[in-house]
């Protein structure tokens, strides 16, 4: 009797585009200084950075290194002063020509202080460089010695001449939060000596800043073991693009936060979850006591005067922005639901309720021994009550909105 015949899938392609480690952070020493060490590593491995410093004027300086040699050097005019203009206009193509010149070197990109990592990943969804390009993980780099005051600080970049446009209005602290949260990777870059208590508060605030990342830590020595931290940080794959940024984490199913009251460390975070809708009024009188609180929030949320509308909440640095994210799906007709992402319309699936449908609260807050009572105790407070909730959308229709106009008609962004 003869043996069955065996077939064989075929082999999965192999991927060969370069690829691309991006490491951001507020400190540029810092981060370059493990550019500097992962360089090393690999001859082949090249090393992308820009000099901002002129922005505002429409110039960038490029530098393209190796581990040998400074293979470019060159000052770049823009069409505008502006983030946006520096990704399109030379990051991008920057890498793409490497990826193309060099197609057995992967790159490292080296973002400066005031360009946030989540802002260069939207401009490679929109410039196709997914063709060329594996960006393979986010990186960012914390310097010990600053964080705590960069992320608490009421500064605007403008207050320290980062802004990087005349109408560059972010806030330190809303810089520093996005870097971290939007790393696969969070690198802390420590110094000999460093205060034990200080560190073991740090670590406990990154690891409730981004929990769903990798985190390590060196530059407590004298020396940096290289290729360690390289066996660490490169090819290592964390890096999903269909990950959604902060705002659409909890509407795609991801977490954005854990509910730890009691903290570890003095850092202790509220996950805050809601079906029933905020009282506008009331939700608007209790913003500078919320935003006071905490070192950072974020999230999404509704308001009974405007139920059709999906609102982004980010706090950081005393400051909050509340961002018009579109239509709930429960507020569009059936044949609307194929723009939203496969993720979305399935986590809206999952946690549909029969009355709100996706409606939904979802808030995280971090801080430093944030008094988790009293925050959740003044959330809830804003939230309708049984007699108003009673009283259906129409009514609410008609309460005093302070949050009127302020997302854009029909919902969408501002």
């Amino acid at each position: 009797m003869s043996s069955p015949t065996r077939t064989s899938s075929p082999a999965a392609p192999v991927d060969r585009r370069p690829r691309v480690t991006v490491l951001a952070g507020f400190s540029a020493e810092a981060t370059a200084a493990v550019g500097r060490s992962l360089l090393v590593t690999d001859r082949r491995l090249l090393l992308v950075s820009h000099d901002v410093r002129r922005i505002r004027d429409g110039l960038v300086r490029r530098t393209v290194r190796s581990a040998d040699a400074v293979l470019e050097n060159e000052a770049v005019e823009l069409v505008h002063g502006c983030v946006s203009c520096t990704l399109h206009e030379d990051v991008l193509p920057t890498l793409i020509r490497l990826a193309r010149q060099r197609p057995d070197s992967d790159l490292l990109l080296a973002l400066p202080p005031v360009i946030e990592p989540e802002a260069l990943a939207t401009a490679c969804r929109h410039a196709g460089a997914a063709e060329t390009l594996r960006f393979d993980s986010y990186v960012t780099v914390v310097e010990a010695a600053g964080f705590l005051d960069d992320i608490s600080s009421t500064d605007d970049l403008r207050d320290r001449d980062l802004h990087a446009a005349d109408g560059d209005r972010r806030g330190v602290a809303d810089v520093v939060a996005r870097q971290v949260e939007y790393a696969d990777t969070i690198v802390v870059w420590g110094r000999p000596q460093y205060d034990v208590l200080d560190d073991a508060r740090l670590t406990a605030l990154l690891h409730r800043l981004a929990p769903w990342a990798t985190h390590l830590r060196v530059g407590d020595t004298e020396t940096i073991d290289c290729t360690a931290l390289a066996a660490r940080l490169r090819r290592t794959g964390r890096h999903d693009p269909e990950t959604p940024g902060i705002l659409g984490r909890a509407l795609a199913g991801f977490p954005i936060g854990i509910d730890d009251p009691g903290g570890d460390h003095g850092a202790n975070s509220v996950l805050f979850r809601s079906r029933r809708p905020f009282h506008p009024g009331r939700l608007h009188a209790v913003l500078d006591d919320l935003t006071g609180e905490s070192l950072r929030g974020r999230g999404h949320l509704w308001i009974a005067s405007q139920p059709d509308t999906v609102i982004g909440w980010e706090s950081a640095g005393g400051g909050i922005r509340l961002t018009g994210l579109g239509h709930w799906l429960a507020a569009q007709p059936a044949e609307a639901w194929d723009e939203a992402s496969d993720l979305r319309r399935l986590a809206a699936d999952l946690d549909w309720d029969p009355y709100y449908g996706d409606r939904r609260t979802v808030l995280a807050l971090i801080g430093l021994r944030l008094d988790a009572g009293t925050v959740t105790a003044r959330l809830t407070g804003c939230l309708l009550t049984d007699a108003e909730l009673a009283d259906g959308f129409a009514a609410w229709a008609a309460l005093l909105d302070p949050f009127a106009g302020l997302f854009g008609p029909a919902g969408t962004p501002a």
